[in-house]
């Protein structure tokens, strides 16, 4: 009975998140079209990327005028931690074989934070499940919904939705630097060098020169 119910809170959870999360799809669809990216274009990167604040970086490079090859570095770059998360969750969720592929895509901060909060394997394993498949649908959809429909604006740029992107980004990151002063620290260092190496350098390489500031706490 309990091992039932802790089941049952971690669907809660995870459909909870997924949903409450998966909205914010709506944001990430209006970006990408205004940075310049179709509507098939911001939906493929959804399916394939799946991972909010290393997309958002992306078409914010692209936005900006950077190049290719220096928004994906960026959003790589980004998007590394959830490496971490799975060598912290491989032995916790036990997938194997071609499932495991399926499973790593699922390895975000949502699906992280869900299953590390529940009390049982078992739960952890359900938590996991359903926060993926919830959030990567309402995602998705989200995602189509906001790019088609900004795609029907003509210049998104006149309406203000240039902005959606960065203030999107922002309230990805917030929660976290809310939480931690060494995390403020460490964005401050990040966003001071991207500022001072601006005027000097390409578009988006800037954000890829932040990345120093993490050697400081690193070595710490």
């Amino acid at each position: 009975m309990e091992e039932t119910t802790s089941r049952s809170a971690a669907v809660r959870d995870g459909l909870g998140v997924g949903l409450a999360v998966g909205l914010s799809g709506i944001a990430f669809g209006a970006a990408a079209v205004t940075a310049g990216l179709s509507v098939p274009q911001a939906c493929v990167l959804s399916l394939l990327a799946f991972t909010g604040a290393s997309q958002f970086a992306l078409t914010g490079a692209v936005a900006a005028g950077g190049d290719l090859v220096a928004a994906t570095l960026g959003a790589l770059l980004l998007g590394g931690r959830n490496t971490l998360y799975g060598l912290r969750m491989a032995d916790l969720l036990r997938v194997r074989g071609p499932r495991r592929l399926l499973a790593a895509h699922g390895v975000i901060d949502e699906t992280t934070a869900v299953t590390m909060a529940q009390p049982t394997p078992e739960s952890a394993r359900t938590g996991f499940v359903t926060t993926f498949a919830s959030l990567y649908t309402a995602w998705n959809l989200s995602t189509l919904a906001g790019a088609y429909g900004t795609s029907f604006l003509g210049d998104p740029a006149v309406l203000g939705l240039d902005v959606v992107g960065p203030v999107a980004f922002l309230a990805i990151l917030w929660p976290r630097l809310a939480a931690s002063a060494e995390l403020r620290w460490l964005a401050a260092g990040a966003a001071a060098i991207a500022l001072c190496a601006t005027p000097f350098l390409p578009a988006g390489v800037p954000v890829l020169l932040s990345a120093v500031a993490v050697l400081v706490v690193l070595f710490r």
